[in-house]
C-alpha cells in the first residue's frame, strides 16, 4: 500500500477533521494552547467532506472548531511556502473571529479565536522555536488589551531538521506537541505496536492507525494526488526561483536581513554558535556586529 503523508491537507483534515477522530483533534489543541485554553469537547464547524473539493482540487481544507465554552479554532497545515503568508493567517483570523457575529447580537457574543498554523517550511527564520505564539501586547509594558487575538506557527523543519533516526527523533520529544510533530514529520519511524515509553501515548496509537487504514475514493485520491503533486512543484519551483533571486541581485538584501536576524538574536543574549548556525553569518561576522553592539550602548 502507498504510503500517505499527513502532512497533506487532504490526509490530515481525514486525521483531525471527522467526527469519530474528535478526540485526536481535542489532544493536538490541548497540546499547542495555554493552559486556560484547553478543551474538553469540540464541535466540527467544517467537518471533512468530500465534495468539498469535488470542483476546486487545491482547495484549502483547514479544520474549524467551537469548544464547549465558544472558543473558536481554525487549524491548517501548509506544505509549501508562499508570499504573505503572514497576512493570509492574520486573514483567516480575521474570518474566523468576525463570522461568529450574527445580526442583531452585540459584540459581547464574541468569543476568543485562535488560530493555529503547522508549517513545513521555516516562515519565522528569526525564531529558532518551532513553536511561537503572538498576540497584539502594548509596546512598552508588554500589556495584552486585546485577548481575544491568538496565532500559533508550528514550523515543523525546525523540530528534526537533520532527518534523525528514531533515537534521536525521542531525544527530541519532550511533551506532547513533541509527540504530535514527531508524528507529521517522521510517521514512518513510528509502530504503533512497539512505541517506546516516550510516544506511548493512546491518540498516537490511533493516528497511526487512522493513517494506516486510511483508503481513499477515486475521486480523493485525485485529489490527494493533486494536492500532493502541486504542492511539491510549487516548492521546489520556488526554491529555484529563490535561488536565481539570489545569483541575480538580491545577495545583498539577504545580507542584511541576515544581519538583522543576528542583532535581534545578539539582543536577547544568544550564544554567538547559536546564531551562526541559525543565519549562516560566520562567527567572526557576528562578533563584529556584538562589538558594534557594544560600542553604541
Amino acid at each position: 500500500m502507498e504510503k500517505i503523508f499527513p502532512q497533506v491537507d487532504i490526509a490530515f483534515k481525514k486525521i483531525f477533521g471527522v467526527e469519530e477522530n474528535k478526540d485526536l483533534l481535542i489532544s493536538l489543541i490541548n497540546s499547542i494552547v495555554s493552559e486556560e485554553d484547553q478543551v474538553a469537547e469540540v464541535e466540527l464547524l467544517n467537518p471533512y467532506n468530500p465534495k468539498n473539493f469535488r470542483n476546486d482540487k487545491l482547495s484549502i481544507l483547514d479544520i474549524k472548531a467551537k469548544s464547549e465554552t465558544g472558543k473558536r479554532f481554525n487549524i491548517e497545515i501548509q506544505i509549501s511556502d508562499e508570499a504573505n503568508y503572514d497576512k493570509r493567517a492574520l486573514y483567516y483570523w480575521a474570518k474566523l473571529y468576525t463570522e461568529q457575529l450574527e445580526a442583531g447580537h452585540g459584540y459581547a457574543a464574541l468569543s476568543k479565536a485562535i488560530g493555529i498554523h503547522i508549517l513545513n517550511f521555516t516562515s519565522i527564520p528569526e525564531a529558532i522555536k518551532y513553536h511561537n505564539v503572538f498576540h497584539i501586547t502594548e509596546k512598552e509594558t508588554g500589556i495584552r488589551y486585546f485577548k481575544e487575538l491568538e496565532l500559533h506557527t508550528i514550523e515543523l523543519k525546525k523540530f528534526a531538521p537533520n532527518q534523525e533516526d528514531l533515537s534521536g527523533l525521542i531525544s527530541k520529544v519532550k511533551n506532547s506537541l513533541d509527540i504530535w510533530v514527531a508524528f507529521l514529520t517522521r510517521h514512518e519511524l513510528l509502530n504503533k505496536d512497539a512505541l517506546p515509553k516516550e510516544l506511548n501515548q493512546v491518540t498516537l496509537k490511533k493516528a497511526l492507525n487512522v493513517l494506516e487504514v486510511m483508503n481513499f475514493t477515486p475521486e480523493e485520491r485525485e485529489a490527494y494526488d493533486s494536492h500532493l503533486k502541486w504542492l511539491l512543484l510549487e516548492a521546489s519551483a520556488l526554491e529555484k526561483h529563490g535561488s536565481k533571486s539570489r545569483e541575480e541581485g538580491h545577495k545583498e538584501g539577504r545580507k542584511e536581513r541576515e544581519k538583522q536576524i543576528a542583532i535581534n538574536m545578539l539582543n536577547h543574549d544568544l550564544p554567538i554558535e547559536t546564531i551562526a548556525t541559525v543565519t549562516g553569518l560566520s562567527v567572526e561576522a557576528i562578533n563584529e556586529l556584538a562589538k558594534d553592539k557594544r560600542s553604541k550602548q
